[in-house]
């Protein structure tokens, strides 16, 4: 499997000449989607689903299916009949030739004065997981974490914690594209020393074979 990192909280996985991409948001570059067999998108903040960046990609490739919670859903299925798929907590598909397991219910809590609002994290082939936003523990060994490192939502202390409950073999940044260079080599150093896993992290654009 080949993994491309996109900026923000955007991956693209390839397999067998098919391609799969999570969370295409405001942030991300808008070629994101181009050619993706399908598009997973955890929930529905700007930074993570991007409704006019979905719809081109969409009328782009009548092939291209979306899976997502159903408030991302509700926004598309009207103009889309039969290619946006809700998803909750427990469902398992296969989709453009991964196996998905769905993990998770609720955003992470941003202030106790901002209702949550719906997350879910996506388990890919049993063993690249990316949470959205919140800290999910998928329950079963993960391989690669991609792994939320910087938010309104979070500190570098439960990153840290996520990573050693989580215990994957690796860790990938993401959503990371608010945390200026000056911070990454503090991040990478306390991530790294005391995560208990390989910790890594590519620039935009950047690829790694799993």
């Amino acid at each position: 499997m080949k993994l491309t990192k996109k900026t923000h909280a955007c991956v693209r996985l390839e397999k067998d000449g098919r391609s799969l991409v999570v969370d295409p948001g405001g942030y991300t570059e808008e070629d994101a989607t181009r050619g993706a067999t399908a598009i997973l998108v955890t929930h529905e903040h700007p930074d993570h689903f991007s409704e006019e960046r979905l719809r081109a990609a969409l009328d782009a490739d009548p092939a291209t299916t979306v899976w997502t919670l159903r408030s991302v859903a509700a926004q598309l299925s009207a103009a889309y009949p039969g290619r946006i798929r809700t998803v909750g907590h427990g469902d398992t598909f296969s989709v453009a030739g991964f196996d998905i397991e769905v993990h998770g219910e609720l955003h992470a809590v941003i202030h106790p004065d901002i209702p949550r609002i719906t997350n879910v994290g996506f388990l890919v082939d049993g063993s690249v997981f990316h949470p959205g936003d919140a800290l999910t523990v998928p329950g079963r060994p993960v391989d690669t974490l991609m792994l939320p490192v910087h938010a309104p939502w979070n500190k570098i202390s439960e990153v840290i914690d996520y990573v050693r409950e989580v215990g994957p073999r690796r860790a990938y940044d993401i959503h990371d594209a608010l945390l200026t260079d000056l911070a990454r080599p503090l991040y990478d150093r306390q991530i790294g020393s005391l995560g208990g896993a390989e910790h890594l992290r590519l620039a935009p654009g950047g690829t790694a074979d799993l």
